[in-house]
């Protein structure tokens, strides 16, 4: 998923995306869905099963480098 994509998804959730990082707007969005604001901080572990980047954070991509192909 491309940062326009993000930005959209930002968007529905009533977030502005202006000047923001990818990884920052992913977090607001995980706040916005009842979620911690934790991506890219998982370190292996997470316990937040509803939340639609976990599979990110506990795979094999780190922050640095993250795609959102697969995205929910």
């Amino acid at each position: 998923m491309k940062m326009n994509e993000v930005k959209v998804m930002a968007r529905e959730h009533g977030i502005n995306p202006v000047r923001k990082s990818k990884a920052g707007l992913i977090r607001e969005i995980q706040l916005a869905e009842g979620n911690f604001d934790c991506f890219g901080t998982a370190n292996g572990f997470c316990d937040q099963r509803g939340c639609c980047f976990r599979s990110l954070c506990v795979g094999k991509q780190s922050i640095e480098t993250f795609g959102l192909e697969g995205h929910c």
